[in-house]
């Protein structure tokens, strides 16, 4: 059986100048027209969410889904010459790309390229694990993440999408949480700390909570 293609996923976190929120409206919705349309013309899949008012070093995320990384770099390029790319400042960058887990055989394709509706939230952080997580024996390995597995699939209201970044980024993987309910992310959460894997993990953050929001809507949010 043919290995399904990989998709890179960027996930990218701005803040905006302060100096925006001083231009006139009719100008900054120009702005973000302009914004939209270099995004839809490039063809590219995308989401917007806000993070405004949740943290102090983001207020949108843009996330990208492409087959090259070259594809990424030329429209957050494009991004930039717009009248609205001069005033944002990219604070996290993360690249991750898709592929079979080796934990299971039922590994599904990434909720978003299977055409699952978008969440009202998703959560989204980098994951790194030990290295004496990689030195357990895959069989010991599969045995506690069967555990972790199990833990998750009694919260059938989040969907995770599991990324890899080993060896294209810092971290081992970017994790996105969907969900329509942040209280049954934080449940999830705090049973998983209580698994054996979780003893094998050495970073989870930032955990980012990010709000569905249009493209033009979210723009017109940052003031």
């Amino acid at each position: 059986m043919s290995e399904q293609p990989r998709t890179f996923f960027n996930f990218s976190f701005f803040k905006v100048d302060p100096k925006w929120r001083w231009m006139a409206d009719l100008a900054k919705d120009e702005s973000a027209k302009e914004v939209e349309n270099i995004l839809k013309n490039s063809q590219m899949p995308y989401r917007s969410y806000s993070t405004l008012g949740l943290r102090d070093d983001a207020e949108f995320l843009l996330w990208f889904a492409s087959e090259s990384v070259e594809k990424l770099q030329d429209v957050i390029s494009k991004l930039y010459l717009t009248v609205f790319g001069k005033y944002i400042i990219p604070t996290h960058v993360y690249l991750s790309c898709t592929r079979p887990s080796v934990y299971t055989k039922n590994s599904t394709t990434h909720g978003w390229l299977a055409g699952e509706e978008q969440k009202k939230y998703v959560i989204v952080y980098p994951f790194i694990k030990t290295r004496g997580w990689y030195l357990l024996p895959l069989e010991k390995r599969k045995e506690l993440m069967s555990e972790h597995i199990a833990v998750g699939q009694k919260y059938p209201e989040v969907n995770l999408n599991t990324t890899y970044s080993f060896g294209i980024h810092d971290e081992d993987f970017m994790l996105a949480f969907e969900t329509d309910n942040l209280d049954k992310f934080q449940d999830l959460i705090m049973d998983l700390r209580e698994t054996r894997v979780s003893e094998y993990v050495q970073v989870d953050t930032p955990m980012i909570v990010c709000v569905k929001k249009d493209l033009i809507s979210m723009i017109r949010s940052l003031g």
